[in-house]
Protein backbone atom coordinates (compact mmCIF):
# COMPACT_ATOMS: atom_id res chain seq x y z
CA UNK A 1 0.00 0.00 0.00
CA UNK A 2 1.35 3.52 -1.06
CA UNK A 3 -0.83 5.58 1.36
CA UNK A 4 2.10 5.41 3.78
CA UNK A 5 4.40 6.94 1.32
CA UNK A 6 1.79 9.64 1.17
CA UNK A 7 1.17 10.48 4.62
CA UNK A 8 4.57 10.63 5.47
CA UNK A 9 5.01 12.81 2.71
CA UNK A 10 2.36 14.97 3.76
CA UNK A 11 3.58 15.03 7.05
CA UNK A 12 7.28 16.45 6.01
CA UNK A 13 5.37 18.73 3.90
CA UNK A 14 3.66 20.18 6.50
CA UNK A 15 6.60 20.50 8.98
CA UNK A 16 8.86 22.10 6.48
CA UNK A 17 5.94 24.26 5.75
CA UNK A 18 6.11 25.53 9.12
CA UNK A 19 9.99 25.81 9.64
CA UNK A 20 9.30 28.24 6.65
CA UNK A 21 6.45 29.98 7.29
CA UNK A 22 8.56 30.91 11.05
CA UNK A 23 11.33 31.87 8.82
CA UNK A 24 9.60 34.74 6.54
CA UNK A 25 7.58 35.70 9.64
CA UNK A 26 10.99 36.28 11.48
CA UNK A 27 12.69 37.86 8.46
CA UNK A 28 9.66 39.95 8.01
CA UNK A 29 8.68 41.09 11.24
CA UNK A 30 8.95 45.30 10.04
CA UNK A 31 5.53 43.98 8.13
CA UNK A 32 3.39 43.54 10.58
CA UNK A 33 0.59 41.22 8.84
CA UNK A 34 3.31 38.44 7.55
CA UNK A 35 4.69 38.51 10.75
CA UNK A 36 1.78 37.71 12.84
CA UNK A 37 -0.17 35.46 10.54
CA UNK A 38 2.84 33.24 8.91
CA UNK A 39 3.21 32.33 12.62
CA UNK A 40 -0.61 32.02 13.49
CA UNK A 41 -0.23 29.75 10.04
CA UNK A 42 3.22 27.66 11.03
CA UNK A 43 1.05 26.51 14.32
CA UNK A 44 -1.53 25.40 12.40
CA UNK A 45 1.17 23.60 10.36
CA UNK A 46 2.15 21.85 13.63
CA UNK A 47 -1.54 21.15 14.23
CA UNK A 48 -1.69 19.32 11.66
CA UNK A 49 1.32 17.36 12.04
CA UNK A 50 0.12 15.91 15.05
CA UNK A 51 -3.31 15.79 13.84
CA UNK A 52 -1.37 13.28 10.77
CA UNK A 53 0.91 11.32 13.58
CA UNK A 54 -1.26 8.50 14.51
CA UNK A 55 -2.01 8.16 11.15
CA UNK A 56 1.62 8.17 10.15
CA UNK A 57 2.11 5.41 13.18
CA UNK A 58 -0.61 3.05 11.69
CA UNK A 59 0.48 2.95 8.47
CA UNK A 60 4.45 3.11 8.88
CA UNK A 61 6.41 6.48 7.77
CA UNK A 62 7.70 5.66 3.81
CA UNK A 63 8.56 9.11 3.22
CA UNK A 64 10.85 9.78 0.17
CA UNK A 65 12.91 13.03 0.34
CA UNK A 66 11.15 15.28 -2.15
CA UNK A 67 9.91 17.74 1.13
CA UNK A 68 12.92 18.54 2.25
CA UNK A 69 14.68 18.62 -1.25
CA UNK A 70 11.47 21.02 -2.00
CA UNK A 71 12.34 23.59 1.11
CA UNK A 72 16.41 23.72 0.49
CA UNK A 73 15.44 24.12 -3.61
CA UNK A 74 12.27 27.10 -2.75
CA UNK A 75 14.00 28.26 0.87
CA UNK A 76 17.65 28.93 0.54
CA UNK A 77 17.48 31.44 3.55
CA UNK A 78 14.83 34.60 3.40
CA UNK A 79 15.37 37.79 1.11
CA UNK A 80 15.48 41.20 2.07
CA UNK A 81 13.21 43.97 0.55
CA UNK A 82 9.39 44.32 -1.29
CA UNK A 83 10.74 42.13 -4.10
CA UNK A 84 12.24 39.60 -1.44
CA UNK A 85 9.11 39.54 0.50
CA UNK A 86 7.45 38.56 -2.60
CA UNK A 87 9.18 35.92 -3.70
CA UNK A 88 9.49 34.14 -0.01
CA UNK A 89 5.32 34.75 -0.61
CA UNK A 90 5.67 32.48 -3.17
CA UNK A 91 7.62 30.12 -2.35
CA UNK A 92 5.40 29.85 1.17
CA UNK A 93 2.59 29.29 -1.65
CA UNK A 94 4.07 26.44 -3.52
CA UNK A 95 4.86 24.90 -0.35
CA UNK A 96 1.47 24.98 0.71
CA UNK A 97 0.18 24.03 -2.57
CA UNK A 98 2.36 20.64 -2.31
CA UNK A 99 0.56 19.73 0.97
CA UNK A 100 -2.96 21.03 -0.54
CA UNK A 101 -2.99 18.23 -3.09
CA UNK A 102 -1.38 15.83 -1.00
CA UNK A 103 -4.08 16.20 1.35
CA UNK A 104 -7.20 15.60 -1.06
CA UNK A 105 -4.77 12.92 -2.57
CA UNK A 106 -4.70 11.21 0.77
CA UNK A 107 -8.43 11.67 1.37
CA UNK A 108 -9.27 10.26 -1.95
CA UNK A 109 -6.87 7.37 -0.87
CA UNK A 110 -8.75 6.80 2.58
CA UNK A 111 -12.14 6.79 1.01
CA UNK A 112 -10.36 3.92 -1.43
CA UNK A 113 -9.84 2.28 1.55
CA UNK A 114 -12.81 2.98 3.05
CA UNK A 115 -11.15 4.06 5.93
CA UNK A 116 -13.29 6.57 7.83
CA UNK A 117 -10.97 7.48 10.22
CA UNK A 118 -8.72 9.83 8.63
CA UNK A 119 -11.77 11.86 6.58
CA UNK A 120 -12.32 14.28 9.58
CA UNK A 121 -9.06 15.45 9.81
CA UNK A 122 -8.61 15.62 5.93
CA UNK A 123 -11.63 17.56 6.00
CA UNK A 124 -10.17 19.76 8.59
CA UNK A 125 -6.80 20.52 7.43
CA UNK A 126 -7.36 20.84 3.93
CA UNK A 127 -9.84 23.10 4.55
CA UNK A 128 -7.22 25.49 6.71
CA UNK A 129 -4.71 24.53 3.79
CA UNK A 130 -6.92 26.04 1.78
CA UNK A 131 -7.32 29.10 3.59
CA UNK A 132 -3.28 29.97 4.09
CA UNK A 133 -3.38 29.03 -0.12
CA UNK A 134 -5.85 31.78 -0.16
CA UNK A 135 -4.29 34.32 2.43
CA UNK A 136 -0.70 33.83 0.89
CA UNK A 137 -2.32 34.65 -3.20
CA UNK A 138 -4.00 38.08 -1.53
CA UNK A 139 -0.80 38.99 0.15
CA UNK A 140 1.74 38.08 -2.78
CA UNK A 141 -1.29 40.40 -4.75
CA UNK A 142 -0.43 42.85 -2.15
CA UNK A 143 2.85 43.08 -2.38
CA UNK A 144 3.38 42.69 -6.66
CA UNK A 145 2.52 46.40 -7.14
CA UNK A 146 5.11 47.75 -4.78
CA UNK A 147 8.09 45.54 -5.31
CA UNK A 148 7.33 45.22 -9.41
CA UNK A 149 6.27 48.18 -10.25
CA UNK A 150 7.35 50.62 -7.52
CA UNK A 151 11.12 49.61 -6.92
CA UNK A 152 12.42 49.95 -3.41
Amino acid sequence: MFLAHYLGLLHRSERELAGALRDVAADHRDEADVFHICRRLAERCDDHVGRLAPFVERYAEDAPDEPRRLHSALFDGTRAGGLGLLRDLHDLYLMAAECDVTWTLIGQAAQGARDEKPAGVVARCETETAIQLLWLRTRMKQAAPRALVVAT
